[in-house]
């Protein structure tokens, strides 16, 4: 059964994770957020607002559709008194124009069939010289094969069926590209990052984090038996006894407003 953000057993699914020193490494390399007005659309439980803010940034408003997600970013962020929340979506979050340095809109964009009514309105609400950050996985991200740290790669291995699902729902680095353009932003860079997820001490931390399905979208296409089954199959992928740095292939795209 798909995720269903409303439910409030899946409240805190996006929030138990802390953003991975690659990510903000590399953020860091592209933009300088240091003293930043910054938006966070589609929060979630709130891992990158946090990050955003002990990166330096002024203020950070995180926005998120769902009010359930919005309550678990809250609860997470409570003591960050630099962020506020407001309940929105990314085509009409009814903000200010032109009230913010840096937008980010990390693992959103495979949730909108068009794109471009978001990037509409990101664009009204960065001011002149403002950027923004997309952060998604394209159908080629997808693909990459399973190992021993793109482990996403084995769940498509175990289950082509999954593949359709997720390739369905992501947009091409081209038409991402096309769209920001046509959509009035003046320079567009892409950029891959391999994002660490998560470090795993033994393989069984691992296989308790699948049976949780946490923060993965994708396994709520599986019943019970076949994420039993999935995990049976990764039984044989890693040895025991070893650490398992577990990373996701990431496009990004950086567009500025001037």
């Amino acid at each position: 059964m798909p995720i269903n953000f409303q439910n409030p057993n899946d409240q805190f699914t996006y929030a138990r994770r802390e953003a991975d020193t690659s990510w903000i490494q590399f953020i860091k390399k592209i933009c300088d957020i240091k003293g930043k007005s910054v938006l966070d659309i589609g929060c979630g439980g709130g891992i990158y607002s946090k990050a955003l803010a002990e990166m330096g940034a002024s203020h950070i408003t995180a926005l998120d559709f769902s009010k359930k997600i919005l309550s678990a970013a809250k609860v997470n962020l409570q003591t960050y008194k630099n962020i506020d929340f407001k309940l929105g979506n990314a085509s009409q979050t009814e903000l200010p124009s032109e009230q913010y340095d840096i937008v980010l809109i990390r693992a959103v964009i495979h949730h909108l069939e068009d794109i471009e009514p978001s990037f509409k309105e990101i664009f009204r609400l960065l001011k002149q010289g403002g950027t923004c950050i997309i952060q998604d996985r394209t159908p080629d991200d997808c693909l990459v094969d399973g190992s021993s740290e793109h482990i996403r790669g084995y769940f498509f291995a175990k289950y082509p069926q999954l593949i359709e699902k997720d390739i369905s729902r992501r947009h091409s680095a081209k038409k991402v590209h096309k769209a920001l353009k046509h959509t009035g932003f003046d320079t567009v860079t892409e950029h891959t990052l391999w994002e660490t997820r998560r470090k795993y001490g033994t393989k069984q931390e691992l296989f308790n984090d699948l049976i949780n399905r946490t923060g993965r979208s994708i396994l709520h296409e599986l019943n019970d038996n076949q994420l039993q089954d999935l995990i049976d199959y990764l039984e044989e992928k890693f040895p025991d006894h070893q650490p398992i740095v577990e990373k996701d292939r990431w496009t990004i795209w950086k567009a500025d407003k001037y």
